[in-house]
């Protein structure tokens, strides 16, 4: 295992958010196999699965915060790195997860705001291949609005041609090759920013 230290030898953290509602879910699924292979680079990691996104439609300026939403924004404060995992719903981000996106407006008067020099792994799973790379291309494009960096690789998971078995392992070798590239990716980015 190779670890990747931040400034003081501290390693990478790693935030992965995503998910669909349904546990198991190809999203909730490949998320989970991208920060293994975080991890396996030596990485600390964490996970907000869209079960614990129950946060109400975002509002700028409105307080309190949720219990949820202060735990989505302290655990997006401590991450180096990120990697989203997102269902695409009619060739968008779904609602949830862009509501969950839309909470970090919260991180604008921080020191380091929004997602400003974090690397973002994108991964997308949907039920076919146009819907997923529209969707992909306008979660990317969101993570260029937060300032962070998406990695120069991007997933696209066709849940159609079952990428995963029974047991959430991976079925298709390519599919669980580009997940581990995009969690090596994010590690990879955030040590480079560090020593930077």
């Amino acid at each position: 295992m190779t670890v990747l230290p931040r400034t003081g030898g501290d390693p990478v953290r790693v935030l992965g958010i995503g998910g669909t509602l349904r546990p198991g879910s190809t999203s909730e699924r490949a998320l989970r196999h991208a920060l293994a292979a975080a991890a396996a680079e030596g990485a600390e990691t964490e996970l907000i699965t869209a079960a614990q996104l129950t946060l109400p439609m975002y509002d700028p300026g409105v307080a309190p915060l949720t219990d949820e939403a202060v735990r989505l924004l302290a655990a997006v404060r401590r991450a180096d790195a990120l990697v989203l995992s997102v269902p695409g719903y009619h060739g968008g981000i779904s609602g949830l997860l862009k509501n969950a996106l839309d909470h970090l407006q919260e991180l604008a008067g921080d020191a380091v705001p929004y997602l400003d020099g974090k690397a973002v792994g994108c991964v997308v799973a949907t039920g076919g291949w146009q819907a997923g790379v529209t969707t992909l291309t306008s979660l990317r494009s969101t993570v260029h609005a937060l300032r962070g960096w998406p990695t120069p690789l991007g997933v696209v998971v066709n849940s159609a041609t079952k990428p995963f078995d029974a047991a959430g392992g991976i079925a298709d070798a390519k599919v669980g090759d580009q997940l581990a590239t995009v969690g090596r990716q994010v590690c990879g980015f955030a040590r480079l920013w560090s020593a930077a």
